[in-house]
C-alpha cells in the first residue's frame, strides 16, 4: 500500500476515536437542549481551536475557496446530518444509533463509484459488506430499531454524511484542508445558530465543560476526517469508520451504563477481519500495479 494511503487510514482511525468522544458529549447535551441548538454549540465551540490551528500553521494564505456553492450544499448536509444524529442519540442508546449510522461507509463506497469513478473490486465490496454485517450482529437495534424514529434519523444522518464525503473528495482537488474545515464549521455555526435563535435555551454553567470538550474533539475530528478523505480513496478509507464500534461500546458501558452482549464479541471480530482484509487487498493491488498507475 502506498505510504499516503497508510497515512489516510491512520488519520481516519484517529478521527473515529475523537468523534466518538464528541458523540458522547452530544448525547449528554441532547437531553437538555433542542437538537438544532446543540448543533450550533458543537460548531461554535470548535471555531477557537480551528483558528488557533490555522494560526499555528501560518495557513491564512491557504483559505481560498474554489466553489462557494459546494460549501453551501455541504453546510446544508452538515446541519441535517448533525440534527438527525443528535435526535437519534437523544431517544436511544449511542450503540443503537451507531448500528444504523454504520451503513454510511457502504453508501460512501457506492457513491464514490458513481460520482468519482473510483474502482471498487467485487472482493472489496464483499469485505465492506461483511464489516457492516459484523456491526449489525454486534449492535443490532432492539425490537423495531431499524424502523423507529431514532433508527430512521440515524439512517438519514448516514446518507447526509456519505454525500458530504463525496463533496470533500471533490473540494480536495482544489481547496486546502484549512479552507474546507474552517469555512464549513463557520457557516455551520452561523446557520444553525440562526435556526435555533427563536427557541434558544440558556446554557447552564455546568454544561460549559462538556461544550468545551465537544469543541476540542469536533475541531480535531473534522480536521482528521477531512485530511483522511483528501489523501485516500473513499472506498479504502471509509470502511475504517467501523472502528467506531469499539468506542461506541466502550462509551455506552463506561459512561451510560449499557453492558455489551456476547454477540458484540462476534461482530467485533468480523469487523476487524474485514478491515484487515481491505488493507491486505489494497496492498496486493498496489504491489501488482504498474508504475504510473492509480
Amino acid at each position: 500500500m502506498r505510504p499516503q494511503r497508510f497515512k489516510a487510514i491512520g488519520l481516519m482511525l484517529a478521527g473515529v476515536f475523537v468523534f466518538s468522544l464528541m458523540d458522547a458529549g452530544l448525547k449528554r447535551l441532547s437531553t437538555e437542549y433542542p437538537s438544532i441548538e446543540v448543533t450550533a454549540l458543537r460548531a461554535a465551540a470548535s471555531l477557537p481551536f480551528l483558528l488557533a490551528w490555522i494560526a499555528w500553521s501560518r495557513a491564512w494564505g491557504r483559505l481560498a475557496v474554489g466553489s462557494p456553492l459546494m460549501y453551501v450544499v455541504r453546510v446544508a448536509l452538515g446541519i441535517l446530518m448533525l440534527v438527525t444524529f443528535i435526535y437519534s442519540v437523544s431517544v436511544q442508546p449511542l450503540s443503537d444509533s451507531y448500528a444504523v449510522f454504520m451503513s454510511a461507509p457502504l453508501m460512501v463506497a457506492a457513491l464514490s463509484h458513481v460520482f468519482l469513478g473510483e474502482r471498487v473490486p467485487a472482493r472489496r465490496w464483499l469485505a465492506i459488506g461483511a464489516g457492516l454485517a459484523g456491526v449489525l450482529i454486534a449492535l443490532k437495534p432492539r425490537g423495531a430499531g431499524l424502523v423507529s424514529t431514532g433508527g430512521l434519523a440515524a439512517a438519514a444522518s448516514a446518507a447526509c454524511y456519505a454525500l458530504s464525503v463525496i463533496l470533500i473528495r471533490v473540494l480536495g482537488r482544489t481547496d486546502s484542508n484549512y479552507a474546507m474545515v474552517l469555512w464549513y464549521v463557520l457557516a455551520l455555526a452561523a446557520a444553525a445558530a440562526a435556526m435555533a435563535a427563536p427557541g434558544w435555551q440558556p446554557v447552564a454553567t455546568a454544561h460549559w465543560p462538556v461544550i468545551a470538550c465537544i469543541g476540542v474533539t469536533g475541531a480535531l475530528g473534522q480536521s482528521l476526517f477531512t485530511a483522511a478523505f483528501r489523501l485516500g480513496p473513499s472506498s479504502t478509507v471509509a470502511p475504517f469508520e467501523y472502528t467506531a464500534l469499539v468506542w461506541g461500546l466502550a462509551l455506552d458501558y463506561l459512561v451510560f451504563g449499557h453492558a455489551p452482549l456476547p454477540r458484540v464479541l462476534l461482530g467485533g471480530a468480523i469487523v476487524i477481519a474485514a478491515g484487515v482484509y481491505v488493507i491486505w487487498d489494497e496492498h496486493r493491488a498496489t504491489a501488482t500495479e504498474p508504475l504510473g498507475g492509480h
